[in-house]
This record gives C-alpha cells, structure tokens and sequence, in this order.
C-alpha cells in the first residue's frame, strides 16, 4: 500500500502533534511554550513537518540566519524510522533553506547517535568540532556537523 507524504510549514495547530513527536524522540522534549515562542516570536524561525496519509509524523526546526542554517531539532515518530522519513524530511529542509539563499547548515548531534550521523554524512555534512558536556541530561557531547548547500 503506498502512502502520501508531504510536506508543509509547521503551524501553531501542530504543537500538540509535535508535543507527542518530541516526548518519543528525546529525554528532555522542548515545551509547549518554547515551541510556540519559534513560530510566534523568533523571526529567524523555519520550521517544516512531514505528513504521512495526512498525519504529522516527524519535523525539522532551524534558525535561518542571513545565509546560515542551524537545525535546532529533527525527529520522527518511532514507529515511522527506518522508512527514510528523517531523511527526505532534512533533504526537503535542505531544498527549501536554499532556495531561499541559504549557503551552510549546521547541527549538533550526541556523539553516540551514530544513526544519525550516517545520514547527515550520506547527505555531505562533514566531522567539525566536539561540544563538551552538550546535552543537560546525561553530560554527553555533541558532535558538530556542517554542510555546504
């Protein structure tokens, strides 16, 4: 059976969806008000969500910045991975921030992700540097990846 997948800008509508995305996703998930705040109050705020059959199963955040991007968050519900979900999500981000002048992007990710960083690599971002002690959780670091657009 084929599914619809698409893609669109994420709207205030979605946070309850997104809210349930990063509970699945991550140890300690933003808040209902930090994600309203990204698509109220941050003007630098770019933020994409993909639709599976009509249904918001993943997302990507990021901070477009003159001609910079830094992703500030990427998910996909647990029960979507593995189908290439997150990556034509970051491919699309990645389509879209261009068009619209972005030249690099950035993102950190903890260095015991390998999943992740496979893909970020089969997609061109490169090894940059180590943040210390990145994630409040467990006191893991976060490698930093860049990628020429």
């Amino acid at each position: 059976m084929n599914k619809t997948i698409a893609f669109r800008h994420m709207e205030l509508a979605d946070i309850e969806r997104i809210l349930e995305i990063e509970t699945q996703s991550f140890t300690t998930p933003w808040s209902k008000e930090a994600f309203n705040n990204e698509l109220t109050n941050n003007k630098f705020a770019f933020y994409t969500v993909i639709e599976v059959d009509n249904q918001v199963v993943g997302y990507c955040g990021s901070w477009v910045i003159i001609d910079e991007v830094h992703i500030t968050n990427i998910a996909i519900l647990p029960d979507y991975r593995g189908m290439k979900l997150g990556e034509a999500l970051l491919c699309k981000v990645m389509d879209s921030v261009r068009e619209i002048g972005a030249k690099t992007m950035t993102l950190e990710v903890r260095v015991s992700n390998t999943i992740a960083q496979s893909l970020y690599k089969k997609l061109g971002f490169q090894e940059g540097a180590i943040r210390k002690n990145y994630y409040t959780d467990n006191i893991e670091d976060a490698l930093v990846m860049w990628v020429n657009l």
